[in-house]
This record gives C-alpha cells, sequence and structure tokens, in this order.
C-alpha cells in the first residue's frame, strides 16, 4: 500500500511538472547594436522555450562574437539565409559603439562569419535551409567544431531541439554568399566579376514551443501567397516576428499587409528596419516602425536591444511589454 501511494505520488508530481511546463512562457531577447534600441542593423533575437531550450535567430552584426555577455547558453542557432547583415562579415568592437543608425563594426570576422564563430564556441545545433547544409558544415569543422551540428532541413520537414520543434518555410529573396567568405581563388574570381555564391533558397522558421505557441520567423521575404497557404493555413502562428526594411526585404506597408491578410497572427515584432527606429527606446516619428505600426491592426512589439518580453501558448505577451 505505501508503494502504491509512493507510485501515485510520483506520478501526480510528474503530471503537475508537465502542466506547469506547458503554461510556462517564450522568452524573446533582442540582442541589438544599443541598449535598450532598435537600430540599423538589428536583426538578432534569442527565443528561450519554457524548458531552458535557447535559441538563436539571425545573428547577423550585432551579437559581438561567441563571448558577448548576452548570449548565455545557446542550443540552436537559425539562419534565414547568408547575407552579409545575417550571417556576420564583421561586428561590434564593444557595447554601443557607433551610433544606433552607423553601428560601428569594424571587426572582420571573415572568412569564418559571426555566426560560424557562435555554433563552434556554442557547441550548437546549426539549422539551415536550401544548399547551405554541405557549405557550413565545411565551414563547422573547419573552424573547430563538428560537421555533425549543422542540421539541413528544407521545406516540408521538421527537426526538433529539447521541447521546440523547427520547419523552415519559403521567403521571396535571394541567398548569395559574399566572396569575402570563400577561401582560394573561386572567391577571388566571382569578387572580380561581381558574383556571390548561390546558396540555395532563402527561408523563413515556424517554431513550434513546448507551452505550444507558433511562432513564424519571416527572414527577407516580400508578400507571398505561402504566408497565406502554409503560414496561416497550416502552421497557424499566434506571433510572427516581420522584417519591415523596405528595398531589400518587404517595406513597413506590404509587411502590416501580410500581417493582417494573410498571416494574422495575434501579435507581431518588428525587425529589420534598416534605420535608427527608436531613441530612448520611444519609436521615432517618420520611421518605417512608425509606419509599421500605424498600419497594420495587429499589436505591435518594437524588439529593444536586452529587453525581455514573454508570450503565453496564445501568443499575447504578459511580460515587459512595454
Amino acid at each position: 500500500m505505501k508503494y502504491t501511494s509512493l507510485a501515485v505520488g510520483l506520478v501526480a508530481l510528474h503530471l503537475m511538472a508537465v502542466a506547469a511546463q506547458a503554461a510556462g512562457v517564450v522568452k524573446v531577447t533582442p540582442l541589438g547594436s544599443h541598449d535598450g534600441e532598435f537600430c540599423a542593423f538589428d536583426r538578432a533575437i534569442i527565443f528561450e522555450d519554457p524548458d531552458g531550450t535557447r535559441i538563436l535567430y539571425d545573428a547577423g552584426r550585432t551579437v559581438r562574437g561567441p563571448d558577448d555577455p548576452r548570449l548565455g547558453k545557446i542550443d540552436v542557432v537559425l539562419l534565414s539565409h547568408a547575407h552579409n547583415d545575417h550571417l556576420g562579415e564583421a561586428i561590434q568592437p564593444a557595447a554601443n559603439a557607433g551610433t544606433c543608425a552607423v553601428p560601428d563594426i569594424s571587426v572582420n570576422v571573415t572568412p569564418k562569419s559571426n555566426t560560424v564563430n557562435i555554433v563552434v564556441a556554442k557547441k550548437a545545433k546549426f539549422i539551415v535551409g536550401g544548399e547551405m547544409g554541405s557549405f557550413f558544415s565545411k565551414k563547422v569543422a573547419a573552424a573547430g567544431g563538428e560537421a555533425s551540428q549543422v542540421q539541413l532541413l528544407r521545406f516540408g520537414a521538421t527537426r526538433k531541439v529539447g521541447g521546440v520543434s523547427f520547419a523552415t518555410v519559403p521567403a521571396a529573396h535571394t541567398n548569395g554568399l559574399d566572396p569575402q567568405f570563400l577561401e582560394g581563388g573561386y572567391g577571388k574570381e566571382l569578387k572580380d566579376n561581381g558574383l556571390t555564391a548561390y546558396l540555395g533558397p532563402p527561408n523563413g522558421y515556424i517554431l513550434t514551443f513546448s507551452n505550444g505557441l507558433v511562432v513564424y520567423l519571416s527572414g527577407d521575404t516580400g508578400i507571398i501567397a505561402d504566408q497565406k497557404t502554409i503560414v496561416h493555413d497550416y502552421y497557424k502562428p499566434k506571433l510572427a516576428v516581420m522584417n519591415i526594411g523596405d528595398v531589400f526585404t518587404t517595406g513597413p506597408k506590404e509587411a502590416a499587409a501580410a500581417i493582417d491578410t494573410l498571416i494574422k497572427p495575434r501579435e507581431v515584432i518588428a525587425s529589420h528596419a534598416n534605420e535608427a527606429a527608436t531613441k530612448d527606446g520611444k519609436i521615432i516619428a517618420g520611421t518605417k516602425a512608425e509606419m509599421f505600426v500605424k498600419a497594420t491592426k495587429a499589436t505591435v512589439r518594437i524588439p529593444l536591444s536586452g529587453k525581455t518580453l514573454a508570450f503565453d501558448a496564445g501568443g499575447k505577451c504578459v511580460s515587459g511589454c512595454k
């Protein structure tokens, strides 16, 4: 009888732990160039699952290498595509270097890249799509990591790390690798001819967290029908991270149209503004960030560097929401 009671008690504790995890929140922390601001080069975001799994999305230029104290433990690194501002050809020499509009990225990290350096130092899994798997397997191994850290994930499939499931979705953009990331004569020939190395189609991501929250990461993209048929109709995200910078990706009005008519999340985090979007943590009048906030019906969260937001399973911000 005593053992039966003990077993029942252990089962009850386990069920309580599972319920507590399911009721947990997903923490979202932008890692930009200037503390408390949303600046021109800001792309990088850390997501933390209720089970502690930590994911770095598009490290770019504003994460100051693997020793950046803001990183902590990183289990998974995601890269939407290999353009310099996402892969990271250079980083800041110190926190807040330069201005919000023109951050100082004077520390060159080619031919490895900021992303590869972080993957190797953190011993993280590196999830990529397109033709990036074989290229980055060699890059990571050459930098002292293991080729097996790089995990290819093309459209229509999923991978799971900890309590988080990952899927890739299409993005309408390009994915040319700057020759400075290449070694030897081939890189020089590409540079001399004004060409890049093609790494297959770029992508966005769908992340499904252990509390049930589904998040769409747009990557660099235009408005595409897949945002309705695949992202909304199939995955049904409640939170989105939407790039709004114009010219190189959706502009603020186009991004708002995609959010309101195709993706339809409960809340959206603006990203990739390509300009100083805030001053003293407040949106600057006339910026793309302000245009996006005014154009969309969804609740917009501005990613202030170092300020953590927390979201429940329904995509509602419940902490750090100012």
